[in-house]
């Protein structure tokens, strides 16, 4: 038997319980994990509050890294012994150990701790196929990301500012407006103060930007169209102010604008776009470009707590839950 958080019930972080679990031998092509240490995301806190649904009850977290205990029939990509991280999959990190697709794994090389990889393999590989892939910024291009001082803000602000790009980003207070700038971050907008929109006019010289970068959502998807050169794009990667719904496409019009809404799924399907993804992610951390760092621990057990402090906006870059 292990330690697991699960949740029976949809709702608010009080869902969250501790329980005890069988976790098996793993079967063909799975492995079993012993986590050290697990990712936080805003996504776990979707999953909680049912804003993605999910079969009850459900295990939570998306993200770990720990050591492979043992490995099923045909499993040829890591054996027992290795240092293993991944992001996504069925939910079910927030736990001592579990089974997981061995096909998903990727091996953490040395240089990189496990806590690390806990804490960038969803972040991380998020902001590589962002900038990466769906929009490929390349140097002197000016760019907007919101939420800059968020685990993803700041990864992507060290990134992008070892591209060549200028960062503009947006922020909820000083205090944040003060990291992002420190990790990278060109232009930080207070938006409880000023109006993005028109902050970013006022920064580009009336030119904006070739593309917006935007996990709020529902909050900023208006003003981010605002903020966006004809044929510009606008990535909607999270909803953290709640979904955009009901939009009219017409408003895309005035500057022929391109609107998508991306997924880390999509773009690691393939065994060989993981790899790549997470060998890019591991080398530009160990050259010291990129530093993952984790301003927040807790135990395992005190994942209401964590949930309770990221909603309320209380955590900066990286938090890891540890077994």
């Amino acid at each position: 038997m292990g330690k697991a958080i699960r949740f029976h019930k949809t709702g608010g972080p009080e869902v969250l319980q501790l329980d005890d679990v069988e976790v098996g031998e793993p079967g063909a092509g799975q492995v079993k994990i012993r986590h050290t240490a697990i990712g936080l995301n805003f996504i776990d806190t979707y999953q909680r509050s049912g804003l993605y649904p999910l079969p009850l009850p459900s295990g939570a977290g998306s993200e770990g890294a720990g050591v492979v205990e043992a490995v099923g029939a045909g499993v040829t990509q890591v054996k027992v012994g290795d240092r293993v991280a991944y992001a996504g999959g069925t939910p079910g990190a927030y736990s001592e150990s579990r089974l997981y697709a061995a096909d998903r794994l990727v091996k953490v090389p040395a240089g990189i701790s496990d806590q690390q990889a806990a804490a960038m393999m969803l972040k991380g590989l998020t902001v590589q196929y962002l900038i990466r892939r769906v929009y490929r910024v390349e140097k002197g291009e000016t760019v907007l990301f919101h939420a800059a001082a968020g685990g993803v803000g700041l990864i992507a602000c060290q990134w992008l500012k070892a591209l060549g790009a200028t960062v503009i980003g947006t922020v909820g207070s000083d205090e944040k407006a003060n990291i992002a700038k420190a990790h990278g971050c060109d232009h930080a907008i207070v938006y409880t103060r000023e109006n993005f929109a028109e902050r970013v006019k006022q920064i580009t010289g009336g030119a904006k930007v070739p593309v917006v970068f935007d996990s709020v959502g529902k909050d900023t998807f208006a003003g981010s169209l605002d903020c966006l050169k004809p044929r510009g794009l606008l990535a909607v990667f999270g909803n953290g102010s709640g979904p955009v719904t009901g939009v009219d496409l017409n408003t895309l019009a005035r500057g022929s604008f391109y609107v998508t809404r991306p997924t880390l799924m999509t773009y690691t399907a393939s065994r060989s776009d993981l790899e790549a993804a997470a060998r890019e992610l591991f080398e530009v951390v160990k050259s010291g470009k990129v530093k993952i760092e984790i301003n927040q621990t807790y135990k395992l057990a005190d994942a209401a707590q964590a949930h309770r402090d990221l909603e309320a906006r209380k955590t900066t870059g990286s938090t890891v839950l540890l077994p």
